[in-house]
């Protein structure tokens, strides 16, 4: 792994602060689903919970990168970190004091979404500000690191913890981690616009000048419609418990399903580990397009596998090239765009990361009763490595894009 980001301390205090969050958020991730079904006895009113939290995810990420342009990032970061302690203390009360209402735990999940998609943009358009635009890559490497690890051991954590200490406590502890966060964040320098910008209004128009902005950009054009053709036509996540059921029951369903949840993010801790290998190769386009299309082909493995641990290896592999699409598609934005534009394109680069799994777990699921989910599956891969190509055919300058 490189390490070198690390050697500016505001970026270290930075990526520290995610690091303590990376578990803790998944720690309620875990807990308001399983809260939800226990209340209602419905897997349908988690997911009801799970769109309750995506709108507003949606709406203050767009509007969020247009605030974080407008205002010191670092105000904007303490403000909606200390707001999701609060909400992760409300999630607490609730859950101590037996409230047992699923409509309460909607309204406390969209309104933490909200935060989160104001925050967001905040926090990853100031990695620019914090570090060199050649350790761009290496920064996005490790923030993402630790989020996949937090991803692994934040789900393990809580499924250990649940049975002995209960829910209320898994809320606890993602509140007691957002507290070290703010002073993580207060001993960040100043983060006001370069441009200005405090006089600007955070409006919608604001974020509509955002679209325009990357209208008129194919290389920031491009890395969005790459991610966007990697989630919506390779993701095959919605169709795991199906498999898990059925082609690859004989090792356990249970297992199975675990198997295949963990191998992507496993895959993904794996590539942020060897990122040193990577993250100093100047063609940022082009490592997107081979990473997009080491991703379908991943996928399509991983289709036509009937060995579960052949399928986890495939998967494995995927996380790989998810992350290193990642790394370079974030270093495109912070080094393509100019500073009093990087909040709003880090916005649409929520809403893209958050909305595009959503829609593939509706194709896949749909394709997976049409034709079977390895046939789904297969052809998600193919259509993601024929789409890739042909954008990237279209579009020499995204391929030659560099720093």
């Amino acid at each position: 792994m490189d390490t070198a980001p690390l050697r500016h301390r505001p970026f270290r205090r930075l990526w520290s602060s995610t690091s303590v969050t990376a578990i803790g958020s998944q720690l309620t991730a875990v807990a308001v689903p399983k809260q939800i079904y226990d209340i209602t006895g419905s897997s349908a009113w988690v997911g009801y919970a799970s769109f309750a939290g995506l709108l507003p995810l949606i709406v203050f990420g767009l509007w969020g990168g247009a605030i974080a342009d407008s205002v010191d990032r670092r105000t904007l970061l303490l403000v909606t970190n200390a707001g999701i302690a609060v909400t992760s203390l409300l999630f607490w009360l609730q859950a101590l004091v037996h409230v047992d209402s699923a409509g309460l735990l909607m309204v406390l999940l969209a309104v933490q979404q909200g935060l989160f998609g104001m925050n967001s943009p905040a926090r990853t358009a100031s990695v620019a500000r914090l570090v060199t635009e050649e350790e761009l890559p290496a920064a996005n490497a490790l923030l993402s690191t630790v989020g996949g690890t937090g991803m692994i051991l934040g789900p393990l954590l809580a499924g250990s913890l649940i049975p002995v200490l209960g829910l209320p406590v898994l809320y606890l502890a993602d509140a007691v981690a957002l507290v070290a966060t703010l002073w993580a964040v207060w001993m960040l320098p100043p983060l006001p616009p370069l441009d200005g910008g405090g006089s600007r209004r955070a409006g919608w128009g604001e974020v509509v000048a955002g679209f325009r902005y990357i209208a008129a950009r194919r290389v920031l054009m491009m890395s969005f419609l790459a991610d966007i053709v990697a989630m919506v036509l390779g993701m095959p996540r919605a169709l795991f418990p199906q498999l898990a059921a059925g082609r690859y029951e004989p090792w356990g369903e249970g297992f199975a399903l675990g198997l295949l949840f963990a191998a992507i993010p496993v895959g993904a801790v794996l590539g942020g580990l060897l990122s040193g290998t990577f993250s100093r190769i100047r063609r940022h386009g082009l490592m997107v397009v081979a990473a997009v299309v080491a991703w379908g082909l991943a996928v399509t493995g991983f289709g036509l596998s009937g060995n579960l641990w052949w399928a986890a290896a495939f998967l494995a592999l995927g996380g790989v090239a998810d992350m290193v699409s990642m790394v370079f598609r974030s270093a495109i934005l912070q080094s393509a765009a100019t500073d009093e534009m990087r909040g709003r394109m880090q916005g649409v680069f929520t809403v893209v990361v958050a909305g595009g799994p959503r829609l593939a777990d509706l194709l896949h699921g749909l394709g997976g009763s049409a034709f079977g989910p390895g046939a789904a599956v297969t052809a998600g891969g193919l259509l993601t490595v024929a789409t890739m190509l042909a954008l990237a055919a279209a579009t020499p300058d995204f391929r030659r894009h560099a720093i």
